[in-house]
């Protein structure tokens, strides 16, 4: 392994969070590296349009919005290296990054790892990802033109999701495990409650969860429970597609920084962790996680940048 060389933050993750981060920390002209594991962008690589982040008057490329951010970021002095950091160890004098590829000396530290999808326990859904079970829906949309889907997930992203996957699928199924009655059973902002329940392609199957996703070599349909009666019917669907939340990307800090029961981690009010100059932002921090939206990320990078920058100084 190489030992790279020092910097005054590294940022690990780059996602709206790691991004504005760098953009803030070169702008105090602080040697920034970012360390991205996949494409920098984050989840938003995986969103086809974004249209509630402040200053577009008609919806953006998301993809193309976190690349504008990219290129600032390098214009504005920050080094980005793909590599996965597998750990961080305090030093005499200040912090050991170390990735798969290289180590790294750095005086401080900002985390914005993100978070990954949460998937469904459902019997057979691991053995057919990828197979017709999907957790990204930009990424495999495309793929299902004109076939029938199921949707799990009826919060703002699986309904954003569901949406989306109109463009190409015969009908979306959104699976619902609450009664229709309950006013809380679709856990959405008003918009977009509207928009899926007005939607011609979209129909809701209420009160049920996925007992078993049904397929030798790819999914041919996904047993459903109804959670009134436990009686279980099979549906013939050509998709199973699943937005049941995140995990934060945190496995690698166990035992360094404090996490909660969740994984996420802990700070105070400044994005401080327990170790000094190290930071969190974005999805992978407890407060954040709750909203899992880029401008809330972008804010928490922001603020991140500058505590470094007085921590630095």
């Amino acid at each position: 392994m190489q030992e790279g060389k020092s910097y005054d933050v590294v940022i690990i993750g780059g996602g709206p969070a790691g991004l504005t981060a760098a953009i803030y920390a070169g702008r105090a002209l602080l040697s920034t590296l970012l360390l991205e594991k996949a494409i920098p962008g984050g989840q938003l690589n995986e969103t086809d349009f974004i249209e509630n982040f402040p200053g577009f008057e008609e919806k953006a490329s998301a993809p193309e919005l976190m690349q504008q951010m990219r290129k600032q970021a390098e214009r504005l002095g920050t080094e980005i290296l793909l590599d996965e950091v597998t750990g961080i160890e305090p030093t005499s004098h200040h912090y050991r990054i170390t990735g798969a590829r290289e180590e790294f000396e750095t005086r401080s530290v900002i985390i914005a790892t993100g978070s990954r999808p949460r998937e469904i326990l459902a019997d057979g859904a691991k053995r057919l990802k990828g197979k017709g079970v999907s957790y990204c829906a930009t990424c495999d949309g495309y793929f299902f033109q004109g076939k029938k889907i199921l949707e799990v997930g009826a919060g703002d992203s699986g309904l954003t999701e569901a949406l989306f996957l109109t463009k190409f699928v015969e009908s979306v199924g959104i699976i619902v495990r609450h009664q229709r009655s309950d006013p809380h059973a679709l856990r959405a902002s008003p918009i977009l409650k509207k928009r899926a329940q007005e939607h011609p392609k979209i129909t809701f199957l209420w009160n049920k969860v996925v007992d078993k996703v049904v397929g030798e070599k790819r999914l041919t349909g996904v047993l459903l429970k109804d959670l009134a009666t436990g009686e279980v019917e099979e549906v013939k669907v050509d998709g199973l597609f699943i937005n049941i939340g995140h995990l934060p990307e945190t496995d690698f800090l166990e035992g360094t920084l404090n996490l909660d029961e969740h994984g996420y981690i802990i700070t105070d009010d400044r994005l401080r962790t327990n170790l000094p100059g190290v930071f969190a932002a974005g999805d992978a921090r407890i407060v954040t996680s709750r909203y899992a939206q880029a401008v809330i990320a972008a804010g928490d990078g922001a603020i991140a940048a500058i505590e470094a920058e007085k921590y630095l100084s």
